[in-house]
């Protein structure tokens, strides 16, 4: 029995449609594309170039090797604690000079370390025998630095009060490129206990908390280097310095203060620098007053020839 006309008719024209040639098989996607101009145009839109990376005050984004640094201390109106107390443009062209004496094969990179945190004798109104500088102050110097392409650094001396606390207090500042941290912990003391009558302390585990800080901000703001100081006057000072360890972005010194003779400082640098924690640099401290007082102050060139040669070496 055949099929009826329409199921062939049907089954024709199915047949048909499907062997057509005028029905074009479907195109590959890049065919397609081309006979649609306004889909071709559309392609995506480039990355904009990433911010250029901030440099140190005189290039680059690391300090060591490269870098000898040459440091003056002070804190405004107070000549006692170094030579910049006063007249900064005078000062930091007179830092420039003695940086040079200190090349010896180096780019010098001047520092202006800003006590910012100075202990004090009395409690104050907090109770932490300690007093901070005027922002206003930290803006002044910060301006007079960057005029003369010097590194900015920040120093604090806690008193009582928690050293940490007082580091991330100064974060505003802290995040710029060209702005490090010193911390002094000969004038760090415990409850009942008062800067001055007592040598303070810290350990290594807190100085470790500091650089890991530091380091964070290195990361978030994407800056160089990031110079950290701790100040060590005798070994008591720093316990557990075993402990002491090196942070992504942020190169630590230890800056040995020796007072005496040159005798006792040189003794004084050596037994603090024998065994320096890995990655650790080492500084050297000179005293205008108190070095002339026991004998001659060092000359640069004597200065560059201790071992190991200090790659910050600071005047107060």
């Amino acid at each position: 029995m055949s099929k009826p006309a329409c199921c062939l008719l049907s089954l024709t024209v199915f047949l048909g449609i499907a062997g057509c040639s005028d029905v074009p098989p479907e195109l590959p996607a890049s065919e397609q594309l081309a006979e649609h101009p306004a889909a071709a145009a559309v392609t995506p839109k480039p990355k904009p170039p990433a911010p250029p990376q901030a440099q140190l005050p005189r290039g680059g984004r690391l300090i060591f090797p490269a870098h000898q640094l040459v440091a003056f201390v002070g804190a405004p109106g107070s000549p006692a604690l170094g030579p910049l107390d006063a007249d900064l443009d005078e000062r930091a062209r007179r830092l420039e000079r003695l940086a040079t004496s200190y090349r010896g094969g180096r780019s010098t990179l001047p520092v202006m370390e800003l006590i910012v945190v100075t202990a004090q004798g009395s409690a104050g109104r907090d109770g932490m025998y300690r007093s901070r500088i005027d922002p206003a102050q930290i803006g002044k110097y910060l301006a007079v630095a960057r005029k003369y392409r010097m590194l900015l650094m920040l120093d604090v001396q806690p008193g009582r009060a928690n050293p940490v606390d007082e580091v991330r207090r100064l974060e505003p500042w802290l995040r710029l490129p060209d702005v490090g941290l010193a911390v002094d912990p000969e004038w760090q003391v415990g409850p009942g206990q008062v800067p001055g009558r007592v040598f303070g302390r810290t350990t290594g585990p807190q100085l470790n908390a500091i650089a890991a800080y530091l380091s964070t901000l290195v990361t978030r703001y994407r800056l160089p280097e990031k110079l950290f100081v701790f100040h060590q006057l005798a070994k008591p000072i720093v316990r557990d310095e075993t402990a002491v360890r090196t942070y992504p972005g942020v190169a630590t010194v230890k800056s040995v203060d020796g007072i005496g003779s040159r005798a006792q400082k040189l003794a004084t640098y050596r037994g603090l620098t024998t065994k320096l924690p890995r990655g650790v640099r080492s500084g050297f401290k000179l005293f205008y007053q108190e070095d002339t007082r026991h004998g001659v102050l060092m000359t640069p060139a004597q200065v560059l020839a201790v071992r190991p040669r200090p790659e910050l070496v600071i005047y107060e």
